[in-house]
């Protein structure tokens, strides 16, 4: 029998229940076929795919049409799992452009749900997309979008003001109506904190095993890619053989509570 649809009130059901939520970003059918049959629960169409699909340095030059294009294509391999997409960089900068961009990726590329970076400067625009009956995603700590004011791919949130920030900034992202958050690069413990403190899941990459999900870049879950390998990322084709199996053995792997390990957190 298949399976029943995810969606935003069975994530938040997950939760309650305390079960890990798994999340992998993909960019094509063929993918996105092969997550849902592994039982992702979420998909990401990311726009990492800036980086992995085109070869940018960042995520800054994906465009909506890039998105949309990449969401659809997701969209037409995927039953099961939860489609999430990204707005990218400067899609967003006023409520009704937000509205107008997101409206695009689900009418268009038929997410389900959007995801927007930033923490209190954004609960105004989160809170209209909500009244819009548009689910939306918060996503807090690094934030790729802003590579070029943080000044780097640094981990977020060591000092104690900084952490007390994003524990603020994701209760108002709650509050304007967010239904999902993504933590990402953040230590552990702030992690394991924001997600006991919200009731909406918080779904983390390098952001601790006390998450109530994870995420990770399908790509470097399959050990592609150049260059050093971000300390919250494992290759699970390294020991699984084939790509279904490494899909598998990352979702078992979140579901038990053993991925992310303590040489995967800050």
């Amino acid at each position: 029998m298949t399976s029943p649809a995810i969606t935003v009130p069975e994530l938040a059901a997950m939760k309650s229940r305390g079960e890990k939520i798994v999340v992998l970003t993909a960019y094509d059918a063929i993918f996105a076929h092969t997550l849902d049959n592994a039982g992702v629960d979420v998909i990401l169409v990311g726009d990492s795919l800036g980086m992995v699909i085109q070869g940018h340095e960042t995520t800054l030059p994906t465009s909506l049409d890039d998105m949309v294009y990449h969401t659809r294509c997701v969209a037409r391999g995927t039953q099961r799992a939860l489609l999430l997409a990204d707005l990218p960089f400067m899609t967003y900068p006023t409520p009704e452009r937000a509205a107008e961009n997101a409206a695009r990726l689900i009418r268009e590329g038929h997410a389900q749900m959007v995801k927007l970076e930033g923490g209190r400067n954004r609960a105004d625009i989160v809170r209209f997309l909500v009244g819009q009956g548009i689910p939306v995603c918060g996503h807090l700590g690094l934030l790729p979008q802003s590579i070029n004011h943080l000044g780097g791919y640094l981990v977020q949130g060591r000092e104690d003001r900084a952490a007390q920030a994003l524990l603020e900034d994701a209760l108002l992202l709650q509050e304007a109506g967010a239904g999902l958050l993504v933590v990402e690069c953040i230590p552990a413990a702030l992690g394991d904190e924001i997600a006991s403190a919200l009731d909406i899941p918080v779904i983390g990459i390098g952001a601790g095993v006390g998450c109530d999900g994870q995420v990770l870049v399908l790509h470097d879950l399959l050990g592609l890619g150049e260059g050093k390998r971000p300390r919250f990322v494992k290759d699970f084709m390294a020991e699984a053989g084939d790509i279904p199996s490494a899909i598998r053995a990352y979702a078992l792997a979140v579901r038990s509570g053993r991925f992310p390990a303590e040489e995967h957190s800050f």
